[in-house]
C-alpha cells in the first residue's frame, strides 16, 4: 500500500471535482479524500496500489468536464489507514 498527497492547479473549484474525484476513486478501489483550499486549489490524498494511485492521477489531470487542470503537484505521504474515500 502507498500513499500519495496532491495539489491540482486550475479551474478545479465549482466544476465537480471533488464529487468525480469521490466517485472516480471509489470506482479505483482507492482510499483517502479531497478538499477545497482557499486558494482555489483541490488537495487530495490517496491510498491503495502504486498502479492504480497512478492510474488515478491520470484521471485526475482530466477530471470533469467543466474542470481545466493546469498541473498537479504531487509527493509521497504517510499512510492514514482510511477505510473509504470521502469529500472533506
Amino acid at each position: 500500500m502507498d500513499a500519495t498527497h496532491l495539489i491540482i492547479h486550475g479551474t478545479v473549484q465549482g466544476v465537480f471535482y471533488r464529487d468525480w474525484t469521490v466517485a472516480s476513486a471509489r470506482e479505483l478501489g482507492l482510499t483517502g479524500w479531497v478538499r477545497n483550499l482557499r486558494d482555489g486549489t483541490v488537495e487530495a490524498h490517496l491510498e491503495g496500489d502504486t498502479q492504480i494511485i497512478e492510474a488515478m492521477i491520470v484521471r485526475m489531470h482530466d477530471g470533469p468536464s467543466r474542470a481545466q487542470v493546469k498541473h498537479i503537484e504531487q509527493a509521497e505521504a504517510d499512510e492514514q489507514g482510511l477505510t473509504t474515500f470521502e469529500r472533506r
